[in-house]
């Protein structure tokens, strides 16, 4: 059977899309596209709270199985996080940052929280169970309501984590 190459190209895009979780982004960029749009680059924990984020949906069934898909999924992070500009000025510490969490570091404040939002802003709900602020982000975990112990953003903390680059 002969394939034809608009089939060939296809095959190999989602051959690819396997192994780099999404076609033409790899695990580690992606990460570092979620980490740079959502922290600000503003800290090095504030990074590894939303790359500790980044991996709990990954492991959560609700969300996609992946980095990139995580990441790309619709509505959850910075408006064109996938596709903006970064500086490269900005990227050794994104860049150490993002492998660190692929490698297994997590923030030890996190926990199993899934959400987060900049840090200052108000919500009317009530069912969300706040584990930190660093990094100009509030981390919150999703609870029913009596089970929300914190309901309310810590004050911030930095220097939990620390630069491991050259």
């Amino acid at each position: 059977m002969k394939l034809s190459r608009k089939t060939l190209v296809a095959v190999s895009c989602l051959s690819a899309a396997v192994l780099l979780a999404a076609c033409g982004h790899s695990p580690q960029e992606c990460m570092e596209r979620v980490m740079y749009f959502e922290s600000n680059r503003s800290s090095r924990d504030g990074m590894i709270a939303v790359g500790t984020v980044v991996m709990n949906r990954v492991e959560s069934p609700q969300f996609p199985d992946t980095v990139c898909g995580v990441v790309g999924q619709r509505g959850q992070f910075a408006p064109g996080v996938m596709k903006r500009r970064m500086n490269p000025k900005s990227m050794p510490l994104v860049r150490e940052s993002a492998i660190s969490v692929l490698q297994g570091e997590r923030h030890p404040l996190v926990g199993s929280a899934t959400f987060f939002h900049t840090a200052g802003h108000r919500f009317p709900y009530d069912n969300m169970h706040y584990v930190l602020v660093t990094g100009g982000n509030a981390f919150y975990e999703k609870r029913p309501n009596y089970l929300v112990t914190q309901p309310l953003p810590p004050e911030p903390v930095e220097g939990l984590t620390g630069w491991h680059g050259g």
